[in-house]
């Protein structure tokens, strides 16, 4: 068994297909069905179904678990060996949101590359369901997003508080409004994110607690694209407010107070517990951390 042979095995789960595992380890068919044969043969059990699409055996699935955490013992030995060279380099994966991505990261990212020119950073953009989850398996290793549950497998630190905020285009019909109320707002057309994602499962909590049904005309799962729509005035929207801090200094969005929406959401960095955060990864938690001015006001968490 070689460390070759469990990364072919672990994109095989994820894509269903030698072919295409192929093609992302820039191996031939053959070479990767010879690979999975010589882990069968070693550990004498069948590890995958070759039927279309291709699935893992029960065999294959208890292996994939060993397989990842093995994964991750290599990578976090060499972190630490780079550690020692004092040169680091490798690649970290960033999970966050779209909106979190196009305000913090960056200037975050201009300088952390300044400092560590050898570290190669991947961003993915998700809900943040799903960097809790994402962080957990692995697949990244700092998340950046609403912190909305607590978990022992999972390490949380608050950057700060964000807040969600109706707004409308200029020549919306409430525009000219300094507030209303979550009553008004259950005639409002409203422009909305997916029901997974925080704003909306907020927004759903807050109009169920109020015994009010809100009259949706449209879901997006992006905020950048509830935003567009708003301000083609195609309904009012109820987004974060850092996320419409631009759209609001041009006047492409205003803001309309809604008493029952201001509450404060925490929103943070997550990484797993019990990894090897390596001397890049601590510094990019402390850049996050250091950046200047709001909406940076919630305790300092992170580790010096």
């Amino acid at each position: 068994m070689n460390i070759n042979q469990l990364e072919t095995l672990i994109t095989i789960s994820k894509t269903m297909s030698f072919r295409k595992a192929g093609e992302l380890l820039n191996l031939t068919q053959p070479a990767v069905s010879a690979q999975i044969k010589s882990l069968e043969d070693e550990f004498k059990t069948v590890l995958v179904d070759r039927n279309h699409p291709v699935t893992l055996t029960d065999s294959g699935k208890v292996f994939l678990e060993h397989a990842i955490k093995i994964m991750q013992i290599v990578e976090d030995l060499k972190a630490r060996l780079a550690d020692l060279e004092q040169t680091p380099q490798g690649h970290i994966v960033v999970g966050t949101t779209t909106s979190i991505a196009m305000q913090i990261l960056p200037r975050v990212l201009a300088y952390f590359q300044n400092q560590y020119p050898r570290i190669k950073t991947t961003i993915l953009s998700m809900n943040s369901t799903q960097i809790m989850s994402s962080v957990e398996n692995g697949t990244v290793d700092i998340g950046i997003g609403y912190l909305i549950e607590k978990s022992p497998n999972l390490v949380t630190s608050v950057l700060y508080y964000d807040t969600f905020e109706l707004v409308v285009s200029p020549q919306h019909p409430l525009a000219d409004k300094d507030h209303l109320s979550f009553e008004e707002l259950g005639d409002v057309p409203l422009i909305t994110m997916t029901p997974e994602t925080v704003a909306r499962v907020f927004m759903d909590q807050t109009f169920s607690r109020l015994g009010i049904r809100p009259k949706i005309v449209m879901e997006l799962s992006s905020s950048e694209e509830v935003k567009r729509m708003a301000e083609l005035n195609m309904g009012a929207a109820i987004v974060s407010k850092l996320s419409v801090t631009g759209e609001v200094k041009r006047g492409t969005l205003k803001i309309i107070p809604v008493r029952e929406l201001e509450i404060m959401h925490p929103v943070g960095v997550i990484y797993k517990a019990g990894r090897y955060l390596n001397s890049a990864m601590q510094q990019f938690l402390r850049d996050l951390k250091g950046i200047p001015g709001d909406p940076f006001t919630g305790p300092d968490a992170i580790p010096e």
